[in-house]
């Protein structure tokens, strides 16, 4: 008599978090959830992934044996906000992590107060600062999730330096008074930067300026109007601008950076020109995931899978322009593992994960509804959505295969 063995079925799970809603550990979670609803004993390897928005700080202190540090520092709209960074463990100098959407990022942003013209990334510095003041001599930031688009010039005022316009006044928050920039003074900057390790990790795909500039492309989504748009894109240019001739000649030499193109530079355009503006104090802008994944063998875990699930809050045209997703397919596609994408919207565009490895996607909602009831039941939705996609798997490995098609 033969016996029959039976194999357990490997599945990674490596998703990305929901914006305003799950962690990509409860994303991770509820994908779970639903899988084994129907597969009670397969093997699963949560992967949750961050891209430098939110949870980063949180994830990374959690996978380098660190902590969170809390800190009031100012949020968006100017009001204080208890926001964090984290202090790693390891060997090395004292490193912290930053995560920009903790103190600046668009879920801290009321409905009613979404204007990219008016936010700041002022208590990004704040938050810089405090690190410094820990003792930090490498600094991590995590560009993603942002509700700002001020080119970083918030930050860079909380670091010390001054920005003014042609009359010498203090320029005023936000990204709408850029176009009057006429002078940055860096004389205030705190020198500790100078002896400090600044690392952004952020999206090559984003830019300052120019046709796929960062306000053309994520200004409307962050509540631009047409008009705002143009604004925010020529106080841009009017930024790097400046900065590249009062601030940069005056730091980057002192900090070792290699000059580069504050306009169109991969990552200048990282959180509404957060990149732009760390870069012109020394920071090197790093593709996000060669430096968020380093340590999680991603790779080698994603080769094991039989399948692997990812999931975003939104499938469309932009998740091939670096988003967790889209990586995690091309990984997984490099070892011949199949993959699934699961979305809380599937937009114009979806389709083009084809293209880095993306073999199917589906949208979690069963049925329309608010925002509001969309995003308090996400938990819900997702495990629902991974049960139904596995059940669709089940079926389909039963089925003999179908004949061809008569010529």
């Amino acid at each position: 008599m033969t016996r029959t063995t039976h194999r357990t079925h490997r599945i990674a799970i490596a998703p990305s978090g929901f914006k305003e809603s799950l962690s990509a550990a409860r994303v991770a979670e509820a994908i779970a959830v639903g899988v084994r609803r129907v597969i009670p004993d397969a093997d699963l390897d949560l992967i949750p992934l961050v891209d430098g928005g939110e949870g980063t700080a949180e994830a990374l202190a959690l996978a380098g044996g660190g902590r969170l540090v809390p800190v009031t520092a100012t949020g968006p709209v100017g009001e204080p906000v208890a926001s964090h960074f984290a202090l790693l463990g390891g060997p090395g100098p004292l490193t912290a992590v930053v995560e920009m959407a903790a103190v600046a990022g668009l879920a801290l942003v009321p409905p009613g107060l979404r204007h990219p013209g008016a936010t700041t990334t002022y208590g990004v510095g704040e938050l810089i600062r405090a690190a410094l003041d820990a003792g930090a001599r490498r600094i991590l930031v995590g560009c993603g999730d942002s509700g700002t688009s001020d080119g970083g010039a918030g930050a860079l005022q909380a670091l010390g330096a001054r920005l003014t316009d042609r009359h010498g006044r203090e320029l005023r928050r936000g990204g709408g008074a850029l176009h009057e920039l006429e002078r940055v003074d860096p004389s205030g900057l705190d020198p500790r930067l100078a002896r400090t390790e600044l690392l952004v990790a952020c999206n090559p795909y984003n830019v300052l300026c120019g046709k796929r500039g960062v306000a053309r492309v994520f200004g409307p989504q962050k509540g631009a109007t047409p008009a705002e748009v143009e604004l925010l894109s020529a106080g841009l240019e009017r930024l790097a601008a400046v900065l590249t001739r009062d601030l940069a000649p005056a730091f980057a030499p002192t900090s070792g950076a290699p000059a580069i193109d504050l306009r169109t530079a991969p990552g200048t355009g990282a959180s509404g020109g957060l990149g732009a503006g760390l870069a012109a104090v020394g920071a090197r802008l790093l593709p996000r995931y060669d430096v968020l994944l380093d340590g999680l063998d991603l790779d080698a875990r994603l080769a094991r899978a039989d399948f692997v699930i990812t999931a975003e809050g939104a499938l469309d045209h932009q998740t091939v322009r670096g988003k967790i997703p889209a990586e995690v397919a091309r990984r997984a596609h490099a070892s011949g593992v199949p993959v699934l994408v699961l979305a809380g919207t599937i937009g114009p565009g979806a389709q083009d994960g084809r293209a880095v490895g993306v073999d199917a996607y589906s949208a979690i909602l069963p049925a329309p509804m608010t925002l509001v009831e969309a995003i308090g039941r996400s938990g819900e939705f997702l495990a629902d959505a991974s049960e139904r996609a596995m059940r669709i798997m089940a079926l389909g490995t039963r089925l003999a295969p179908l004949a061809p098609l008569a010529a």
